[in-house]
């Protein structure tokens, strides 16, 4: 049995008392205990990387950089290892995982510029004798609440731009998927990433309120539901910290009469049954204008029907299980509740077992047509492979429908006619459009973020805007020469 526990200070530390199951969601099977930290796990972590942090932010930008380079290096010689970890203990497909593990590589990438990113911004001569100029500092001790979907990825979106700026860098992964989170430890410190400056904490709940109440931490990112972001957002500004908390989804995918259609079925599946929909950009909602209704609901059947389930291991799998029975259970609850309110279920994927896997944590896709939004299954996030159709008689009520959701994270727009396209990315309140691309998230050198109950907070993740979160600005006024005398008036530019 696998023993889990927290890295400190630049070594593995076994965690003491309270710990948790790992499975491994194919089988179904126990594959390790993770420790559960609690505050003083937590007071220790945040006083090394307090110890450490003078010297770290003290660092040149280029230095730091040049760790960064490092660390991309050994992420790429290390990719199929930390997937397989993902696999193993999310059970996403390998593909999926070594997906995940690029998309947070380019997040490395993009900090490995950080000197440029960190350059501020000069005026001479404000005034007689005076110049000015701004520049960005690190904020000092900082933390990543991270969620179970993604266990490398979304790290990946805070740690480089969180390190490189100049930051230490407290991490607490979910404790469903942990083992990442040490691989990602063991590869910064080797990168050259100084004792204390990184650090992970396996744990819970107590975990998190120790750091969200600790005066040591002066900022926190988080990633997961919206009813949890809230909270985080709420007891973290309370306490005085800077805090970004991106919460849940309901991702539409409008299909217009004039789309290509067999595209737009390749998208939704992908989009819908990639990662078995555990995915905050998963595509949930399809909604068709006009007449699309009924030969969107031809293509998608068969197709869903005919998905390749299996452990994640498997080359031919498209699908794997869900990380948890409990989760498991709850996703076929949503199922049952859609039936129950009306909703047509062309596809059902309750009740699915594997030979072989008879223990694993799978179910099927799911495809309801006829969806309403007040319907359970359109208002609320459901994080599997449940596809829910909606009818629109225009675009016009399409984009009304998705405004009118309280989530607005992801949507995108499947169309051949592009004033269309141009209006809908104009007109709608969601934070990543995507035209005739279903999964809209931005390259690293942009930021990822969501509108409305999706995001908590003024700064998307990661790009220009995770620099900003993870810097404050200070402007200098300097005069040189002679005294002024005393100036009663209030300073002028240009005098």
């Amino acid at each position: 049995m696998q023993q889990i526990g927290h890295f400190l200070n630049g070594r593995h530390v076994a965690g003491s008392g309270a710990s948790q199951d790992v499975f491994n969601p194919a089988t179904g099977e126990v594959t390790g205990r993770v420790a559960l930290g609690g505050g003083d796990v937590i007071a220790q972590a945040v006083a090394f990387a307090n110890a450490a942090w003078p010297a770290w932010a003290a660092t040149p930008p280029l230095r730091r950089a040049r760790v960064m380079f490092k660390f991309k290096e050994l992420l790429e010689i290390n990719t199929k290892k930390l997937a397989a970890l993902i696999t193993a203990e999310h059970g996403k497909v390998l593909s999926d995982a070594e997906g995940e593990v690029q998309r947070g590589l380019e997040v490395v990438e993009f900090a490995c510029g950080i000197p440029h990113l960190l350059k501020g911004e000069f005026t001479e001569a404000v005034a007689t004798g005076i110049d000015a100029w701004t520049m960005r500092q690190p904020l000092g001790v900082v933390a990543g609440i991270t969620p179970f979907n993604f266990p490398a990825m979304v790290p990946l979106w805070m740690i480089p731009v969180a390190l490189a700026t100049g930051n230490c860098f407290i991490l607490k992964p979910s404790e469903k998927d942990p083992s990442a989170s040490l691989l990602l430890a063991d590869l910064l410190h080797e990168a050259g990433v100084p004792p204390g400056v990184f650090q992970v904490v396996q744990g819970g709940r107590d975990a998190v309120e120790a750091l969200l109440d600790s005066p040591g931490v002066e900022a926190i990112s988080f990633v997961g539901s919206t009813p949890i972001a809230e909270a985080i957002y709420r007891r973290g500004t309370h306490a005085g910290k800077r805090v970004q908390a991106l919460g849940g989804a309901k991702n539409h995918l409008v299909v217009m009469p004039d789309a290509d259609l067999d595209g737009a079925v390749d998208a939704l599946m992908g989009a819908a049954y990639g990662s078995a929909g555990e995915r905050c950009m998963a595509v949930s909602v399809a909604v068709a204008v006009g007449d699309v209704g009924d030969r969107l609901i031809e293509k998608l059947a068969p197709r869903i029907r005919a998905l390749k389930v299996g452990p994640g291991t498997d080359k031919e799998a498209e699908m794997g299980p869900l990380v948890t029975g409990e989760h498991r259970a709850k996703v076929a609850s949503y199922v049952d509740k859609g039936v129950a309110e009306g909703a047509k279920l062309v596809v059902d994927g309750r009740g699915l077992s594997l030979q072989g896997y008879e223990g694993g944590f799978f179910i099927g896709g799911s495809l309801f047509d006829n969806v309403t939004p007040d319907m359970t299954i359109y208002q609320e996030e459901i994080f599997g492979p449940v596809l829910g159709v909606v009818r629109a008689k225009s675009i016009g009520d399409a984009i009304q429908l998705i405004n009118a959701h309280r989530f607005g994270n992801g949507t995108a727009l499947f169309t051949a006619d592009g004033g269309a396209a141009r209006n809908f990315a104009s007109a709608i309140k969601i934070g990543m459009v995507g035209i005739n691309v279903p999964i809209p998230v931005p390259a690293a050198f942009h930021s990822f973020g969501g509108w409305k109950a999706s995001l908590y907070g003024d700064h998307h993740m990661h790009g220009p805007e995770g620099v900003r979160f993870y810097t404050r600005m200070k402007a200098i006024t300097q005069r040189w020469g002679a005294n002024p005398g005393a100036e009663f008036s209030m300073p002028q530019i240009g005098r």
